[in-house]
């Protein structure tokens, strides 16, 4: 079954390399959506695919990669957007 969910990351999420890790994190477990930096300093993401593919991305967001700094994430449900890939958008 797909899911979805938007996640918003805070801490040192900008400038450490979080969005490629995001989407090379995401295209292994197969999820689909997009990842972007917010303008507050925060990265906010889309991630859809299987619950158990969802759920681990999300897991991931609570560390992500070794430089970065996360502070807080945020998910809420989203509705599935039919996206067949994931990508970094502005």
């Amino acid at each position: 079954m797909t899911m979805a969910v938007e996640v918003r990351v805070t801490g040192r999420v900008q400038g450490v390399a979080f969005r490629w890790h995001t989407e090379e994190e995401a295209r292994r477990l197969g999820v689909v959506g997009w990842v972007r930096n917010e303008v507050d300093g925060s990265v906010l993401l889309h991630a859809e695919g299987d619950e158990v593919a969802v759920d681990d991305l999300v897991a991931w967001c609570h560390h992500g990669p070794p430089s970065a700094r996360v502070q807080d994430v945020a998910v809420r449900e989203a509705a599935v957007s039919g996206a067949t890939s994931f990508e970094t958008t502005a």
